[in-house]
C-alpha cells in the first residue's frame, strides 16, 4: 500500500535513509528531508509492504533544469507551481528490494503528477543508476548539471508525463 507519508513515519524514513546513503556521502539528514516533505507534502509517500515500512519517495514540485541542492534545506520558492515534478528520494527497504517496488512507486507518482497537471518528472540518478531509469521512461540530459553535491556521475533524468489517466 502507498500513502501519504506522516509523522510517525520520519524515524524509518531517517533510518533508511541514513543505510541508502552514508557510504557515498549523499545523506541529507532529518532536517534537510524534512524540509522536502514540507515543500510538498501531497507528493511524499511511504510504501507499507507486509505490515512493515516498506520504503519512501519524497517528491516535490521543482522548475524543470534545477534540482535540490543536497547540501541545502529547502525554501518556500522550490514549491512554487510549475510544469515539473521532481522525484528527489526513493528508497527501498534492503528486505523488500527486487520485487519491483520502486516502479510502483514511480508509477504512483506518475499518476498523483499527472492528476495534479504536472507535465514532466525529474530525477537524478546517483550510483551509476542511469541505466535503469530508461526502462521507466527517462532519459538522460546531460546537458542539465546536477549541483556538485550529487556527486560524480549524477545524472539528471527526465520523463514526459502523456495526458492518459
Amino acid at each position: 500500500m502507498i500513502r501519504p507519508l506522516r509523522e510517525e513515519d520520519w524515524e524509518e524514513v531517517v533510518a533508511h535513509e541514513r543505510r541508502a546513503y552514508t557510504a557515498s556521502g549523499l545523506t541529507e539528514g532529518e532536517e534537510a528531508l524534512r524540509s522536502r516533505h514540507r515543500a510538498s507534502p501531497s507528493t511524499c509517500f511511504v510504501l507499507e509492504c507486509e505490515g512493515a515500512f516498506g520504503g519512501y519517495l519524497l517528491a516535490l514540485p521543482y522548475p524543470f533544469g534545477r534540482c535540490p541542492d543536497l547540501s541545502l534545506l529547502e525554501g518556500e520558492a522550490a514549491a512554487a507551481p510549475g510544469t515539473n515534478l521532481h522525484a528527489h528520494d526513493l528508497v527501498i527497504a534492503e528486505r523488500m528490494r527486487g520485487r519491483g517496488l520502486a516502479p510502483r512507486m514511480l508509477r504512483h507518482l506518475e499518476e498523483v503528477g499527472r492528476a495534479a497537471g504536472y507535465r514532466t518528472l525529474s530525477l537524478v540518478a546517483v550510483h551509476g543508476t542511469q541505466s535503469k531509469w530508461p526502462a521507466l521512461g527517462y532519459r538522460a540530459r546531460p546537458d542539465i548539471p546536477p549541483p556538485a553535491s550529487y556527486g560524480p556521475g549524477a545524472v539528471y533524468m527526465t520523463q514526459e508525463l502523456d495526458e492518459r489517466s
